[in-house]
């Protein structure tokens, strides 16, 4: 069973090591990857998506780099340590030597495997090194149908950001270390499949991070009453099928992963006959979701992927179907505006970072098109939702939400992320109702409100603080 607090501690250290390494890189004029910065920053700069200096704007690119490197060993070791990669073959269909990082010593000493499997390797390709194995771990993962979006081979940076061999070799042998007895340090083995200490690195890896995106993940109470509040009225107003839920800011997949639950359960209920895959196909065609912290889609994707693979009986992802996912990279408040008639963008204006994939999503941020818009939408500082100055110079009226019959977050500025009436706004920052500024926010989004406590609709129990910030959480009601 993985210790999330020892994993995220270790992971700290590792990450210095990769962003250090990346960095020297990044500013090499012989890599490729640095020449593809510059000229990313260079045109961003000039299409108006950053205000920030090279350097800053840089060390955010290292960042997401550094942290895709680990993110993409968790996941590879999460299958590893559970066997959901076990008999998996290459493009030519021959079976692949299965484990590639570590796997604990009690289960047929894996570990001394998957070192085996990587000499081997060695001999097959002698000009290879450690970066070429762990890529080859990512390639079989990346390669199924149903992994293909896991380590995304056209966005992910794993695969343009090449840390070096000795970086390489060291985290190879980060996720092989031992303790005195002889027992791998980070064990993954989970019969649950419990995918929760994912969303604990996404908020808390990286520093970086943490300020960019203001990462805070909404706690269980508050995501179960706003699905109570929104999704619970849209299925019985609407219906299941053809149901539609967004969550414009989804981080690492709390809501998503709560939505996907309750709609499986209750499609088991009402078609009892269904077959399994086709059951959990439905309820996936429901949920959509949309970041723009590349990490936290990845990791969105991850729990989602292993949530179906629960739900369908499957034991495997090599014989898991290519489930169609509705979670797309970019941000929401800018992507939005090429698909709403009254404010559109040129296709010429149309800049996307590397890493961006919501223009593959082309109707996912439409007007009309959901039922349902929760989610908990950053609300730190004002650089997190990197709004283009242009945008910012645009009367406000004319950067426009998304519209929903049932909707929910919490954000300082609600009227730009979810909802128009009617609808409910669920909240765990009480600033939105007492800062001087509010008032011109409020009024166009909700109209009168009254702030209602989280305790009135649960009367029974003692005020309820959210665990980081401390703040009194609040549901408003419009």
């Amino acid at each position: 069973m993985i210790d999330s607090t020892a994993l995220l501690a270790d992971l700290r250290a590792q990450l210095k090591v990769l962003t250090a390494d990346l960095r020297a890189q990044a500013e090499d004029p012989t890599v490729g990857w640095a020449r593809q910065l510059r000229a990313q920053f260079t045109e961003a700069t000039s299409r108006e998506r950053t205000g920030l200096s090279w350097v800053d704007w840089r060390d955010g690119e290292v960042d997401q780099a550094a942290v895709a490197w680990l993110v993409a060993c968790a996941f590879v070791r999460f299958c590893e340590d559970n066997h959901l990669l076990d008999g998996a073959r290459d493009t030519t269909g021959r079976p692949v030597a299965v484990p590639w990082i570590a796997g604990p010593t009690g289960d047929g000493n894996r570990l001394a495997r998957a070192v085996e499997n990587e000499t081997m390797f060695y001999r097959s390709q002698p000009t290879a090194n450690s970066r070429d194995w762990l890529h080859h771990a990512f390639g079989v993962l990346a390669d199924l149908p149903a992994g293909r979006l896991l380590v995304d081979r056209h966005h992910n940076p794993v695969w343009t950001a090449l840390i070096s061999a000795e970086a390489a070799q060291q985290l190879v042998e980060f996720w092989r270390a031992t303790d005195a007895a002889g027992v791998l340090v980070h064990d993954f083995t989970d019969p649950g499949l419990d995918t929760r200490f994912l969303g604990d690195l996404y908020q808390e890896l990286s520093e970086f991070a943490q300020k960019k995106y203001a990462l805070l993940q909404t706690p269980v109470f508050v995501e179960e009453l706003i699905l109570d509040l929104t999704l619970t009225p849209a299925i019985e107003e609407f219906g299941l099928d053809g149901l539609k839920l967004i969550d414009p800011t989804c981080g690492s997949g709390h809501f998503l992963l709560g939505a996907f639950a309750r709609l499986d359960a209750l499609w088991r209920e009402h078609a009892p006959g269904m077959e399994a895959r086709a059951r959990v196909q439905k309820a996936l065609d429901s949920i959509h979701g949309v970041d723009l912290n590349p990490f936290a889609v990845a990791i969105a994707r991850f729990r989602l992927t292993v949530a179906a693979l629960k739900a369908s009986g499957e034991t495997s992802l090599v014989t898991a179907p290519g489930y169609a996912y509705h979670l797309a990279i970019g941000d929401s408040l800018l992507a939005s505006q090429g698909q709403q008639g009254e404010f559109s963008l040129d296709e010429e204006d149309q800049f996307r970072y590397a890493g961006e994939d919501v223009a593959e999503y082309r109707n996912i941020l439409e007007e009309g098109r959901y039922h349902v818009v929760v989610g908990n939408p950053h609300h730190g500082e004002g650089q997190a939702l990197h709004v283009p100055c242009r945008l910012l110079r645009q009367p406000r009226r004319q950067v426009r939400p998304l519209r929903a019959v049932h909707g929910a977050c919490s954000s300082a500025s609600p009227e730009r992320h979810a909802i128009r009436r009617p609808g409910s706004l669920g909240g765990s920052s009480n600033s939105f109702m007492k800062r001087s500024l509010a008032p011109g926010h409020r009024e166009p989004a909700l109209g009168p409100t009254t702030p209602t406590p989280l305790t009135s609709r649960t009367s029974s129990t003692p005020p309820r603080l959210h665990p980081r910030p401390g703040t009194p959480t609040v549901i408003l009601i419009g």
